[in-house]
């Protein structure tokens, strides 16, 4: 009852190589890549490998900075992949740097399916990040560079918006930096102590753990850890996938798809809140006919715990101990953090869940940069036309949300609105606070003197008054007299 054209998952592979694993090998993102592919086609069955003719490719961390890497790399990731599988595709595209493009992947090959472009297509991505330390500590080389005839569609890094030269001047250079930014924003508009607050976050993961350690596919070895552990310091064508015979058992349909992305941090009305997440839920529902509550199964995107409680929690309204559970895989902190890639893997563990309960309806939550672009997908075994992925819309909504007022020359009194510092080999070296002005206007600032740092470490300085005034190498500020 949907038309033959509709593009439709057929298969799903994953591939781990552990560290600890007997004849452990050490294999180049190409091949970890093409053990996954291997088994997505042999997962969809049939004749699945004669039809592919489209190829995505998740950016490898190596593919989204400069320079070769340590031990090289293919100069065309997607075609590495393709000599690897004996395939000649018609296009591969190598798309952008951040944890929603496997989204982004996904609905570029399924419109390219639904228009005609294409019969069958492959998305995939991989990393090797543990192998590259492990080998280069134990001072051992590897030579993973090739050279590759034929042309890709590169996208670009897309790193842009990711991080401003305003956040990079003040030192927000890192991840987990603007992340901790976010949790105390959240921390703050609770009203939650530090220790509070590290217990619920250990609270919300602890589950995610139990989910890893049985998850066959985690990147380590893992056991369930409790909350005081945690907390504590120290897709195919339809009409196509019947000609190449695959079982019908084994397809997949999206329901709802969408994306969008929020501002700079400092340019947040709640640096804590994520209305992007929200516009993307909202239509990736509605386009699926569903609501929250029939939702049967889902993984959210889970970097750091604000991730997790700023989407599921906050603009979702579940509860952390929601009986479905938040995670199919066991979250990216323990079935592991496969750089872009981790929501391809949410995605394939998603499709094996919802083929093992045909009707059920899974939600997958694609988080990318600093809480900067959210996706949302829906899927079933339930037939269901090709909804689109929305965008243009949701971002024009977005933009119609009021921020605050910003400036990055900031001059006199005012209060901090969030803050993290940041540590080095142990020891505290800078403090970067998101600061309001007695006028409205928002502000980054940072801090190196010793005294300063120890006393925000000492007693928790939200809401603390400060004093700021700008400096060529980033505003400074000083506490309030």
């Amino acid at each position: 009852m949907v038309p033959d054209n509709t593009p439709i998952v057929v298969g799903v592979g994953q591939f781990v190589e552990r560290l600890d694993d007997p004849g452990y090998r050490g294999l180049a993102p190409a091949d970890i890549a093409a053990r996954a592919c291997e088994a997505a086609i042999a997962d969809a069955g049939g004749t699945a490998r004669d039809g592919i003719d489209l190829l995505a490719a998740i950016r490898t961390f190596e593919d989204s900075r400069a320079g070769p890497g340590p031990f090289g790399k293919p100069d065309k990731f997607p075609l590495a992949i393709a000599r690897r599988l004996g395939i000649a595709p018609q296009a591969a595209i190598l798309h952008k740097a951040g944890g929603q493009s496997p989204l982004i992947a996904i609905a570029d090959l399924a419109e390219r399916l639904r228009v005609g472009e294409g019969r069958a297509a492959l998305a995939f991505g991989s990393e090797a990040i543990s192998t590259v330390r492990h080998l280069s500590a134990k001072g051992e080389a590897r030579d993973w560079a090739e050279t590759l005839e034929g042309q890709i569609e590169d996208r670009g890094k897309g790193l842009e918006g990711l991080l401003t030269p305003y956040d990079i001047k003040h030192g927000l250079v890192a991840a987990s930096f603007a992340y901790a930014l976010l949790e105390n924003a959240r921390r703050a508009r609770l009203g939650m102590s530090r220790e509070d607050y590290a217990r619920v976050m250990g609270e919300l993961f602890a589950p995610f753990t139990r989910v890893a350690a049985a998850n066959p596919y985690s990147s380590a070895k893992t056991s369930p850890m409790s909350a005081r552990e945690i907390a504590t310091v120290g897709e195919r064508n339809r009409g196509a996938a019947r000609e190449m015979g695959i079982a019908q058992d084994r397809w997949l349909f999206v329901h709802g798809a969408a994306w969008a992305s929020e501002p700079p941090i400092v340019e947040r009305a709640d640096p804590a809140a994520y209305p992007a997440a929200k516009l993307a839920f909202d239509h990736a529902l509605a386009s699926a006919g569903k609501t929250v509550d029939e939702i049967d199964a889902f993984d959210f995107y889970s970097c750091f715990p604000i991730a997790v409680f700023s989407t599921a929690v906050d603009e979702l309204g579940l509860a952390p101990d929601d009986p479905r559970g938040l995670t199919v895989t066991g979250g990216l902190p323990y079935f592991g953090g496969p750089g872009n890639n981790y929501s391809m893997h949410a995605i394939a563990t998603m499709g094996e869940r919802l083929r093992a309960a045909p009707g059920s309806y899974g939600l997958v939550g694609l988080n990318g940069g600093m809480q900067t672009k959210y996706g949302a997908l829906v899927m079933s075994t339930e037939p269901s036309e090709w909804p689109g992925l929305a965008h243009e819309d949701l971002q024009q909504k977005r933009a119609t949300i009021p921020g605050p007022p910003t400036t990055e020359r900031p001059e006199g009194e005012g209060r901090i609105v969030t803050y993290t510092v940041i540590f080095a080999k142990g020891e505290p070296v800078r403090a970067v606070i998101v600061g309001e002005l007695d006028s409205g206007e928002r502000f980054l600032a940072n801090e190196a003197d010793a005294a300063t740092l120890r006393a925000m470490l000492a007693d928790d300085p939200l809401g603390r008054r400060v004093s700021v005034a700008p400096h060529d190498e980033g505003n400074r500020f000083v506490f309030a007299a």
